[in-house]
């Protein structure tokens, strides 16, 4: 089988080696003539609404899907026309956009935090007074890893706020007391199967994950709710692939959605050692029509990102139920560099090889070495 991805980084490399012990072969679309996918397949080199690209791209693939959820929704659609986009173009659609997306979890029965929409100096200001301080204002588009977003915590803070920020569509959020943030990934394959992965704690720090545990701790009234929720959304959207749903869980216990994210998903890579089978290769199978493997977790689990900077692998690899994944990237502050998953067959094992990590260069673990998973 033939995939098309749009998209050549490392979600696209971590699919293309998923997939190719399966028979598939990959072409990649990406802006980037050193895109990490083109280590594991072809490279297109373009932009991602590039129509002499996509028209190539549609000619080499027989089924073509996207590894982040910017490619801008209309070039999917037109590439649809001619060999089948999955997961489909509508999902890529609502979830560009904060306020359907939004309104696609409403509609789906999962609750969301309150919040206003805003575009302009006088309807921010609405906004704001309406949802009250503190909140967070959050562009409604093009947000990812931290960006698009301020917090408000005071008038002060919103005669401050960027003036570029304020010319946007923008969405103002009430910032919820939370207990912790979780994920859910589910898959739904071509013939309508279903598979859910364990829910997972994230840890995030400036934006920006840094940490997943998973299955997450002291999740028994949860997991059910969970699942209900990335169920109906996949079954409103028609849905094939992975979906990925961010939820909070609030200091009372309640569970709220947050995001969605219709691809494989940054919370979803301690799966690669964790799992019977990665999210990559079931994203892989579920698009190309192939029966969805075993979501069922290989014991305990953390994956820890790795920002900005490289450890020393020998350091790395040191450490018992370690494994290292390092994406071919220039360090540079902020960026996702590489991840590495510990994987054990107990929590106190995984807690103790999470202490091990602490310190390493590009390691940011908050209280997540320490904290009893």
């Amino acid at each position: 089988m033939r995939v098309g991805i749009v998209g050549g980084g490392q979600l696209g490399r971590m699919l293309g080696l998923a997939g190719i012990p399966l028979g598939c072969s990959f072409t990649f679309l990406d802006p980037s003539e050193d895109a990490g996918a083109g280590s594991v397949g072809s490279l297109l080199v373009g932009a991602y609404d590039d129509d002499a690209r996509l028209a190539e791209l549609s000619q080499r693939s027989d089924v073509v899907t996207y590894e982040f959820e910017n490619v801008p929704s209309a070039a999917a659609a037109r590439v649809d026309t001619s060999v089948p986009v999955l997961p489909p173009p509508r999902a890529l659609e609502l979830t560009q956009d904060r306020a359907s997306e939004k309104e696609l979890l409403q509609t789906c029965g999962i609750s969301v935090a309150s919040y206003r929409l805003a575009s302009g100096e006088g309807p921010l200001k609405t906004a704001v007074e309406e949802v009250g301080f503190p909140c967070i204002v959050k562009t409604r588009r093009e947000g990812y890893d931290g960006k698009g977003q301020v917090v408000l915590r005071s008038a002060t803070d919103l005669d401050g706020m960027d003036l570029e920020m304020r010319g946007r569509d923008l969405l103002v959020e009430e910032m919820v007391d939370l207990r912790r943030e979780l994920s859910i990934i589910g898959v739904r394959g071509k013939d309508g199967e279903v598979v859910i992965y364990p829910l997972v704690e994230n840890l995030h720090h400036e934006g920006i994950l840094r940490v997943s545990r998973a299955p997450a701790p002291d999740v028994e009234t949860l997991e059910q709710p969970a699942e209900r929720a990335v169920r109906a959304l996949m079954d409103e959207l028609g849905y094939v692939g992975v979906l990925t749903v961010e939820l909070f869980e609030t200091s009372e216990g309640d569970l709220l959605g947050n995001e969605m994210a219709p691809r494989v998903h940054n919370s979803g890579h301690w799966t690669i050692e964790g799992a019977e089978t990665s999210q990559f290769e079931n994203h892989i199978r579920a698009v190309t029509g192939l029966p969805l493997g075993s979501t069922e977790p290989r014991g305990f689990s953390a994956m820890v990102n790795l920002i900005g900077e490289l450890p020393d692998p020998s350091q790395v690899l040191t450490v018992p139920g370690a494994h290292l994944h390092l994406y071919g990237k220039q360090p540079r502050p902020g960026r996702k560099v590489g991840h590495i998953t510990l994987r054990h067959d107990s929590r106190g094992e995984v807690v103790e090889g999470l202490s091990r990590l602490e310190g390493l260069r590009g390691v940011y673990l908050g209280s997540s070495g320490t904290t009893s998973l």
